[in-house]
């Protein structure tokens, strides 16, 4: 199979053999692929970087696909700061929670927006929560963000409820099961924002446990990539991050 002039984001790379690469591309219309670029480092200096939009050519079937062409489309995302790893997060989302060649055209759009607004210099909390809400929701694990699941109720902004993963909204006990979160973030979450501190606080617990099944046991590397750049306590003694591998 051949495929030529595709656009696709650079989600990993990694170095392979004395001048080649392995690479993990989001597709629009194939999905995410794997690609050897062989020579890459020289055919294609400064190209192949993570949060790249290109436009791409490959050939071949299975799992690992071979890179024929490669080039930018549109400027360089410039990412500083805390930002490259609110990035890294997306794409090790994406590497976590799609399978190869299963086509998401949406949320390859949806991915290349919040990039977008990262480099821009967004508040990442909100756009973060945000890209998490949608990225269930394209791949069929979406919120219900509108109704209690007990009785049908709509939300109100004035209850408190626990959110159940595997059911939705339930009303609040001191000791029941899922995250403590106020109607009024759900429904903020649902609306699309604005977010206020203590939503936004809230939000960030109740994302991580929703998405926990979906990413596995393993420690997500980006995460430890946040800490480093806003100076919290590292999780692992091997650093610094530059020589993290960030493909699962």
């Amino acid at each position: 199979m051949q495929v030529e002039l595709h656009p696709a984001t650079v989600l990993h790379r990694r170095d392979y053999r004395d001048s080649s690469l392995l690479i993990e591309l989001f597709s629009r219309d194939h999905g995410r692929i794997g690609a050897v670029a062989r020579g890459a480092r020289k055919r294609w200096q400064g190209v192949i970087e993570p949060f790249s939009s290109l436009l791409v050519s490959w050939r071949g079937r299975g799992e690992l696909l071979s890179l024929n062409h490669a080039e930018s489309v549109g400027p360089a995302r410039h990412l500083h700061g805390r930002s490259i790893a609110c990035a890294f997060y997306t794409n090790e989302l994406l590497l976590r929670m799609t399978r190869r060649h299963d086509p998401h055209p949406e949320l390859f759009q949806r991915h290349n927006a919040t990039l977008d607004q990262l480099a821009a210099g967004a508040n990442p909390e909100p756009v973060l929560r945000l890209f998490e809400r949608d990225l269930l929701h394209l791949l069929g694990y979406g919120l219900d963000l509108e109704q209690c699941s007990e009785d049908g109720a709509p939300l109100r902004r004035d209850t408190r409820y626990r959110y159940l993963p595997q059911h939705g909204a339930v009303y609040f006990t001191p000791s029941g099961d899922g995250v403590a979160v106020d109607g009024a973030t759900l429904l903020a979450l649902h609306e699309g924002g604005p977010f206020d501190a203590a939503q936004l606080a809230q939000l960030k617990g109740l994302m991580r446990s929703i998405l926990a099944p979906h990413v596995g046991q393993r420690p997500l590397h980006s995460r430890e990539l946040a800490r480093w750049y806003t100076g919290q306590p590292r999780r692992q003694a091997e650093w610094p991050p530059e020589s993290k591998e960030l493909h699962p």
